[in-house]
């Protein structure tokens, strides 16, 4: 063999190692967290919505043609169970849900735990000292990252009244509403002083029960991040170590819809 012809070998065999396929890899490296409630007729919904989840099975068993076949059929309105807010359910002319980038939904997640607040006050809204505490115990929120807020309250999932406060539905209920939530005064500081892709938080709202006004909603809305809502398991992550993706259904115009969200703990 001359050469020419050994460069000529040589170079073969390196354009075909190279092309040669990796070892697949996990794409998701590590244990994964699923932080969705199911839907069922146990589905928690805010009072106003009466109907809850619908759920119509269609067909189930074998067909005149021999094989098996189901096939169901569902109704539910947009805020229930776990769920999004999309920016525009409180805020003209910001995001439909069809319209958040997927890179807000996907990215590094924190936990701020509020358990032995909310333990003492069931109406207890998240203070900005309880993100500077994080930051002195855990370093600074990192950038674009995903807040999930731990009240505690999934403890008392699907028992409506001990969730909610209240099992009356109807306008009357709305009185009655007590849980806890995020302070208005700290959702502006997160958007002011922090650049996070979203917020979510282990209970009905992430307005406290007795909101009227309902203005942390207000807040993060006017500044484009997404809210989750219902977030179901948080008990089960560490305080940081972890990624979310968070895969609302893409409901064309829709101020919110069904969340699956999962985090992945390093």
């Amino acid at each position: 063999m001359n050469r020419i012809s050994i460069l000529t070998y040589v170079f073969t065999v390196l354009v075909f190692a190279s092309c040669a396929p990796e070892e697949p890899r996990d794409l998701l490296d590590g244990e994964i967290i699923d932080l969705t409630y199911p839907f069922s007729n146990e589905t928690i919904y805010w009072p106003t919505d009466e109907r809850g989840f619908e759920f119509e099975e269609i067909h189930r068993g074998y067909t005149d043609a021999g094989f098996y076949y189901t096939a169901n059929r569902f109704c539910t309105a947009e805020h229930g169970g776990t769920h999004l807010d999309a920016p525009i359910h409180f805020y003209e002319g910001r995001r439909e849900a069809h319209e958040i980038p997927l890179d807000d939904l996907i990215g590094t997640g924190i936990v701020v735990d509020v358990t032995s607040q909310t333990a003492e006050d069931r109406d207890y809204r998240v203070q900005v000292e309880d993100l500077e505490a994080w930051e002195q115990a855990n370093g600074r929120i990192p950038d674009r990252a995903i807040v999930i807020i731990r009240t505690g309250w999934g403890q008392y999932w699907p028992d409506r009244e001990a969730y909610l406060g209240t099992d009356l539905l109807g306008d009357e209920a709305i009185p009655e509403l007590s849980f806890p939530g995020l302070h208005h005064e700290a959702a502006d500081w997160l958007v002011n002083n922090r650049n996070i892709k979203a917020i979510g938080i282990d209970a009905a709202s992430i307005d406290y029960g007795k909101s009227e006004e309902f203005k942390s909603h207000v807040v993060l809305a006017r500044n484009n991040i997404p809210i989750f809502e219902n977030v179901a398991y948080v008990d089960q992550l560490p305080l940081t170590g972890f990624t979310i993706i968070a895969l609302p259904m893409k409901i064309e115009h829709g101020s919110g819809g069904p969340l699956r969200i999962v985090a992945v703990v390093e």
